[in-house]
């Protein structure tokens, strides 16, 4: 996928979070940094010092990156050391050893130092690749989907090992991944990027409180999306107005609940339940709207998502009620065809 127009500023110590989905220039942005792919236009600068542009190319080599893949990449005929030695050539033999049993002794795979990748676990290999990375002090470390290929169980532990020793090295630190959880807990920002471009940029928090659109919203929780017109700047939902003030008044918006804003409830909108699954310290509960005589001008979706107690004792087709407040809805201009009909 080609990039167009995306430009970050990422200081020494920071990590941002490239967030998408796949095909969306997540990849292809951290290989142009690296100097894997040269971009038709604009530039790149690590440290301060233009790497590419202006008639400029430095190769990877040269420019003072860290790289770790997904699938790690180590040198399978090479021992643990030799594997973190291998971007120390220009270093004493003294002075490699050195740094060796340092970064080894970083990420705790010391007493695996003459082992061979093919008999560590896929936590160790990660470690064997980050402290590999990390021996040669990079300004800036590119990350493609580091832990996209670990187990559920073990990847919180190797992620929380990785960002303790990538925020010692104190580097400029890009790290690619489709995962919005693994952004929110990693990013100290997160770029989200669809379609080449990066649509919005900023804190996780941030992001959270204001995306900028639907599919921002859909990223992080999901996304319950009523249809409503506007009148005199509030949007009209089944659970009351919300304030609608960069919509223009008689045009459709989205009034978008998070499924965690949704609660069942004693009283409501009259729904019932097709689905019900522990989720994160609740139920969650899937429920198609039914008999209700909704506000004039107000189109619901198929069926909602919804939050209830763990306590709460829920069957298949039972009737319930559901209730959300208004100003937690996030509303924004209707681009479906079915808001012009």
């Amino acid at each position: 996928m080609a990039v167009d127009g995306v430009s970050l500023d990422v200081p020494r110590g920071e990590i941002v979070c490239l967030l998408g989905p796949s095909g969306c220039g997540k990849s292809t942005t951290l290989r142009i940094a690296a100097g894997l792919e040269r971009p038709d236009a604009g530039a790149v600068f690590v440290g301060g010092w233009l790497v590419e542009g202006e008639g400029r190319h430095e190769p990877p080599e040269s420019r003072r990156v860290g790289l770790m893949f997904q699938d790690y990449a180590l040198f399978p005929h090479l021992s643990v050391k030799d594997n973190v030695a291998f971007g120390l050539h220009r270093r004493s033999r003294a002075e490699r050893d050195t740094r060796v049993r340092e970064e080894l002794a970083r990420v705790g795979l010391t007493a695996l130092a003459d082992a061979f990748p093919h008999t560590l676990s896929g936590g160790e290999q990660q470690r064997v690749a980050l402290a590999r990375m990390l021996a040669p002090d990079p300004d800036v470390v590119l990350m493609d989907e580091p832990f996209s290929g670990l187990d559920t169980s073990l990847r919180d532990e190797v992620r929380g090992t990785t960002l303790k020793r990538l925020k010692e090295a104190g580097a400029a630190v890009v790290m690619v991944t489709h995962d919005p959880e693994e952004a929110m807990r990693v990013g100290d920002r997160i770029a989200i990027m669809r379609a080449g471009r990066v649509v919005q940029i900023g804190k996780p928090a941030s992001i959270y409180q204001s995306p900028a659109d639907r599919e921002v919203v859909a990223m992080f929780g999901g996304a319950n999306v009523f249809r409503g017109r506007v009148n005199k700047g509030w949007a009209a939902s089944p659970f009351g107005q919300a304030q609608a003030n960069s919509v223009a008044d008689g045009t459709w918006a989205e009034v978008i609940y998070r499924p965690a804003s949704v609660w069942v409830a004693e009283q409501g909108l009259s729904a019932r339940v097709l689905a019900v699954r522990p989720y994160a310290g609740r139920l969650e509960v899937e429920a198609a709207i039914v008999g209700n005589a909704l506000p004039e001008g107000v189109q619901v979706p198929t069926f909602v998502r919804a939050a209830a107690s763990l306590k709460t004792s829920l069957s298949i087709g039972a009737e319930i009620k559901l209730a959300a407040r208004p100003e937690d809805a996030l509303v924004f201009p209707c681009q479906d065809a079915i808001c012009r009909g």
